[in-house]
């Protein structure tokens, strides 16, 4: 835990994601326990960057299909005793139903939901992290960026081409990178000051002030209109009440000659180019940086053995004749 000119900081992981895109590789997880580079979960990168960066306040919010994931953190992801104390620790945090018997409505709800937290933990500020993307981050350059600026709100954004800009949360930033503008998968996203043919889109990782996301979160939840969600809902109107900034994720720098990586895995497609980034003499995205390591807990299980449709159809038929024989 760091404290000093930070503050008192909570971290809250969104890692409840059904990952529909990502089927069948969900079909008994939720898309944050999905497995990475053979040894990795993809949750294993959000906490990684908390870790390395000196937090260890950390929240992990599940939701859909959880178990392998709540397994995966109790068993990979729990400090020692001695370590262990009221401002350290990693704790899944599934729904309990505060506000009314449903589950998260969005993920503004599933902060707003567990707004007791924040109160027991009396934060001063709240970093929001995505669980369901590959990135490596330091996170005390993007707080730091926060406090600089003097925000009530920053938002991580990266550099993307316009024609890919309209799958994502877009953000419109002065000259001095204060948010002047959000859209929310829109066909014409607009463009970075001096920078044609690129946009900044959200990645999903956000730092609040602490009345500041109280209040947000408390004029939302009785908003009926709204989905309860931080890009569709929040941000269109924070900017223009609150100070909101946009964190150049570009800039971060890592130890070891690194540099930072970030893709969004929502698809079996940037899944697959996800580990070929691994893959390169000078990879894109890093695994053997001892600087800054993807920590995770590995287990004794045999490799994966994938067959053909086809095949285990023609194999099933065979057992069950065989079956049939033995029978008579």
């Amino acid at each position: 835990m760091i404290y000093g000119d930070y503050g008192r900081v909570l971290a809250m992981v969104l890692a409840g994601g059904k990952g529909t895109r990502l089927y069948p590789l969900t079909r008994y997880r939720t898309k944050p326990a999905v497995f990475f580079a053979a040894k990795y979960r993809i949750v294993d990168f959000a906490l990684s960057n908390l870790v390395n960066s000196g937090f260890f306040s950390i929240y992990v919010l599940v939701q859909f299909k959880s178990q392998s994931l709540n397994e995966h953190i109790l068993r990979g992801w729990q400090l020692g005793g001695a370590l262990r104390d009221r401002d350290i620790f990693i704790t899944t945090v599934p729904p309990q139903m505060w506000t009314g018997e449903h589950w998260y409505k969005g993920t503004a709800d599933a902060i707003y939901q567990n707004i007791h937290l924040i109160t027991t933990f009396d934060a001063d500020r709240i970093i929001i992290l995505a669980a369901d993307h590959v990135y490596k981050i330091d996170i005390r350059q993007f707080l730091e960026f926060h406090l600089k600026k003097g925000a009530d709100i920053t938002i991580c954004a990266t550099v993307v081409p316009k024609e890919e800009a309209k799958s994502f949360g877009v953000i419109q930033v002065d000259e001095k990178n204060r948010v002047i503008g959000f859209f929310e998968k829109v066909p014409d996203p607009p463009e970075i000051p001096n920078k044609e043919g690129f946009c900044l889109a959200s990645m999903g990782n956000y730092i609040f002030e602490r009345e500041v996301i109280e209040e947000l979160l408390l004029e939302d939840a009785h908003d009926p209109s709204s989905s309860h969600d931080f890009g569709k809902d929040i941000f269109p109107k924070a900017y223009k009440k609150y100070k909101v900034f946009a964190y150049d994720f570009t800039t971060n720098k890592l130890p070891g000659n690194d540099r930072p990586y970030w893709r969004d895995v929502g698809t079996i497609q940037s899944y697959w180019t996800a580990h070929m980034d691994i893959l390169n003499p000078n990879p894109d995205l890093n695994l053997y940086n001892s600087q800054w390591p993807i920590r995770t807990v590995s287990y004794g299980d045999p490799p994966a053995y994938i067959l053909p449709r086809r095949w285990i159809q023609t194999t099933r038929f065979r057992n069950s004749t065989r079956l049939k024989e033995a029978e008579y």
